[in-house]
C-alpha cells in the first residue's frame, strides 16, 4: 500500500505497482467468479475480467435483452452463460451485480445457493446497509466484500480499454475465510481499478447516494437546465444557450479540471472569468449548502433508499423510466445538445 497526502490527510491506496495483476491471478486462481447481472457494471466488470485472463461466467434471466448482449460478447449459454442461480451456484466468488431493487427480490434464491467458504460482492453498500428494506442479510459462512468502481460501466470498460483505469473504493463487510480483503484487493484490481482507496459498506452508499443526486447527475442536470432557461429567456438562441451552458463545460473546461484541478481550470481562463467564478462560485455553494443538507439526511436515514426500491420495483419501472428520460432527450435543451454534437467534426 501507498501512503498518499490528501490535502493534509494520509490515506492508503493500493495501485497496481503495490498489488499486482500477476498477484491478483496467483489468488484467484482457483475461483469460480460468477457475475451475476448483465445490465450496467456486470458487462465491463466480466469483460475486464476476461481481458484480464480470468474465466467469468454469468448470471442472468434467460432470453431478456442482456441475455442476448451476454451473448454477442461472447458468453456462451450453457458453458459460461446461465441463469443467476445456476451462475450463484456454481461460483465461489459470487459477484452481486444486479440492480438493487433486483438484489432485494433475488435474494432467497441467491442466498440458497452460497456455500461455506464464498465470496458474496458487491460494487454498492446499498443491500446490505439497508438490510431493514431490502432483506439482504449474508449467511455468517460466506465473506461480504465490495469494490466500487466511481464510474459508470460505460467509462469502467472504456477507461480499461485506454489504458486509465477507473479509481474504486473497496470494503471487507464480514471476514469468515480470514482472506476476504486479499480476495477484494485481487478483483479490484483484476477489473482494473486505476487505484484502490479503503472506506466502509456505510460510508460508501451514503457517499454514493449523495454524489448521484448531488454534483454527480441530480445538481449537474438541474444546475444546467436552469442556467440554459435564464438564457433563453433573455433571448439567447438554443445554440448560444446551449454551448454556454453545457458544450464549453463538457468540451473544454472539465478536461482543464480532471487535468490540474479546480484552480489550474481557473488560471487557464480569461480573467474576466476567473474573477467572474471567485466571486460567485461562494453564492452558489452557500446557496445549495441546505439542499446537500437535506440530500445527505434523507440518504442516512434511508428515505432515499425506500423511494428507490418503491419506485424501482414496481411493475411499470422500465416504461415509466423511458416516459422520464424521454422528457428529458426530446426538451428544447437536449434537442440543441443532438444538434450541437452532430456538428462535432468527428460526427460530420
Amino acid at each position: 500500500m501507498a501512503d498518499i497526502n490528501f490535502g493534509g490527510t494520509i490515506e492508503q491506496v493500493v495501485t497496481s505497482q503495490e498489488f499486482s495483476l500477476e498477484k491478483a491471478r496467483r489468488i484467484l486462481k482457483d475461483e469460480t467468479i460468477a457475475v451475476l447481472g448483465y445490465g450496467v457494471q456486470g458487462p465491463a466488470q466480466a469483460l475486464n475480467l476476461r481481458d484480464n485472463g480470468f474465466s467469468p461466467i454469468i448470471g442472468q434471466v434467460e432470453g431478456d435483452a442482456y441475455w442476448d448482449k451476454a451473448i454477442a460478447d461472447g458468453f456462451v449459454p450453457g458453458e459460461t452463460l446461465f441463469s443467476i442461480e445456476e451462475a450463484a451456484r456454481r461460483g465461489t466468488i459470487i459477484k452481486d451485480l444486479i440492480s438493487d431493487a433486483g438484489q432485494a427480490k433475488t435474494w432467497p434464491a441467491v442466498k440458497a445457493c452460497l456455500n461455506e467458504g464464498d465470496a458474496l460482492y458487491f460494487s454498492h453498500g446499498f443491500s446490505i446497509v439497508y438490510k431493514e428494506q431490502t432483506g439482504v442479510v449474508p449467511p455468517a459462512y460466506v465473506d461480504v466484500i465490495r469494490v466500487a468502481p466511481k464510474g459508470s460501466g460505460t467509462n469502467v470498460r472504456r477507461n480499461f480499454l485506454d489504458g486509465s483505469g477507473i479509481n474504486s473504493s473497496y470494503a471487507v463487510f464480514q471476514d469468515f475465510t480470514g482472506r476476504a480483503k486479499e480476495r477484494t484487493l485481487a478483483l479490484g484490481i483484476a477489473i482494473g481499478s486505476g487505484y484502490l482507496f479503503p472506506t466502509t459498506f456505510e460510508k460508501e452508499v451514503f457517499s454514493d447516494l449523495t454524489g448521484e443526486r448531488g454534483v454527480l447527475m441530480g445538481c449537474l442536470a438541474g444546475t444546467m437546465e436552469a442556467q440554459y432557461n435564464i438564457l433563453r429567456k433573455n433571448g439567447h438562441s438554443p445554440s448560444e444557450a446551449f454551448n454556454e451552458t453545457v458544450e464549453e463545460l463538457t468540451q473544454s473546461l472539465i478536461r482543464l479540471v480532471a487535468e490540474n484541478g479546480m484552480d489550474w481550470m481557473f488560471a487557464n481562463c480569461s480573467t474576466t472569468a476567473q474573477r467572474g467564478a471567485l466571486d460567485w462560485a461562494p453564492k452558489f455553494r452557500d446557496a445549495v449548502a441546505p439542499v446537500f443538507e437535506e440530500l445527505y439526511d434523507r440518504v442516512k436515514t434511508g428515505k432515499e433508499t425506500r423511494r428507490v426500491l418503491e419506485i424501482n420495483s414496481a411493475p411499470d419501472y422500465l416504461q415509466s423510466l423511458r416516459k422520464e428520460l424521454d422528457e428529458i432527450k426530446n426538451s428544447e435543451m437536449w434537442l440543441a445538445g443532438a444538434a450541437v454534437r452532430a456538428l462535432r467534426p468527428e460526427n460530420r
